[in-house]
């Protein structure tokens, strides 16, 4: 087998798989069948900054917002998270890959776009060298080598609109088990004229575009959109649980981002869980052509560093997916009651429960 890499699919674990492999000295080829990947844009761009800073790539230019904290709406109940300094940036999705598409072009990755790859191919290629499955959630090469299914997915729906904003630095999310149970509503300021309303949910009792229409409809959501213009709608699937086989080293296969169910299951956020565990991916590989470990070490190393956090964001889901509004309001107000607002506001991190621990811990030694 050659030392070479053929990425299919050019999203973001994909693309930092590309750079990086290429960075390596590595022969990396990436495949997608959109003329331009990463479009149209269906996914949020709220990353936090901690986040962004580890998948190191040069965001600066795709930022549209800073965010300070977030409204959680549960009821009538509120708690307020509002740090000193910014916790996320909001970025513009179709930048975002334009620069992580460069970035891979720079580093000497070959980009071939525009071309459907076939089950045929995709066998084909594995023949030639490590085939990588980055072809998000309904992923032909986790098809074609009969690495499992999707066990736990949500399926969400937001939208764009125009509109004048007085408060762009807190998003909004809404915990209703009646039509959001699987995820949540949030209201996300964009940009200081872009409001972006959306929704995730279970499938099965609603669809994605009736429980959007049903929390626009809202007195809370409806009032910031009053006399706002649509600019776009889009629909999406999330993976919301791991592969159980993200390596196939028989046929040279792995899978990266959100065809291996790499996300956060607390948001369904995926662009650091991926990113991460594409420079995990290039380490391991190339370790792998020098003979000093085996393709399942990539698995084994991804686990080792996200387990315990995605387990945590796993228990948080599914507290609120099926609390009763009751519950959650309550908890709210008990949460506000003992200070948790005031303690994530200065503490908390978006992505990693673990190092909320680490700093409760160092507050009580201090």
């Amino acid at each position: 087998m050659d030392k070479r890499v053929f990425i299919i699919g050019a999203g973001t674990a994909g693309l930092i798989l590309a750079r990086e492999l290429s960075k390596k000295g590595i022969k990396t080829k990436v495949f997608d069948q959109k003329k331009k990947p990463g479009t149209p844009v269906t996914a949020s761009g709220i990353i936090s900054i901690n986040g962004l800073k580890s998948i190191k790539t040069n965001y600066e230019e795709t930022i549209t917002n800073t965010l300070y904290g977030a409204r959680l709406h549960a009821g009538k109940s509120v708690m307020e998270i509002k740090a000193k300094k910014p916790i996320a940036y909001v970025v513009d999705r179709e930048k975002f890959n334009e620069v992580l598409l460069k970035e891979a072009q720079d580093s000497g990755a070959e980009i071939s776009l525009g071309k459907r790859i076939t089950e045929e191919d995709i066998q084909e290629l594995s023949k030639q060298g490590i085939v990588v499955g980055a072809d998000g959630a309904v992923s032909t090469v986790a098809k074609h080598f009969e690495m499992g299914n999707v066990e736990s997915y949500v399926l969400t729906y937001k939208a764009e609109y125009e509109t004048n904003l007085e408060d762009i630095q807190s998003v909004d999310l809404f915990f209703d088990k009646d039509i959001s149970a699987g995820l949540f509503g949030w209201l996300c300021p964009n940009s200081k004229t872009i409001l972006e309303a959306g929704i995730g949910i279970n499938p099965g009792r609603y669809n994605s575009k009736a429980a959007f229409e049903k929390f626009i409809s809202y007195k809370s959501t409806e009032s910031k959109l009053k006399n706002a213009t649509l600019l776009n709608e889009h629909a999406s699937i999330i993976p919301m649980k791991l592969r159980k086989k993200i390596v196939d080293e028989k046929n040279n296969v792995i899978l990266v981002g959100d065809s291996a169910g790499q996300v956060k299951p607390s948001t369904g956020g995926g662009i650091v869980f991926g990113g991460n565990a594409a420079i995990i991916a290039s380490e391991i590989i190339q370790k792998y052509f020098n003979g000093d470990v085996s393709l399942k070490e990539y698995e084994k190393l991804y686990k080792k560093k996200f387990v315990f956090d995605t387990r945590v964001h796993k228990l948080l889901n599914n507290f609120y997916s099926n609390a009763s509004e009751k519950s959650l309001s309550l908890t709210m107000r008990v949460l506000n009651n003992i200070g948790m607002s005031s303690f994530l506001s200065e503490y908390g991190d978006m992505d990693s429960p673990k190092t909320i621990i680490k700093n409760a811990i160092l507050r009580k030694r201090l």
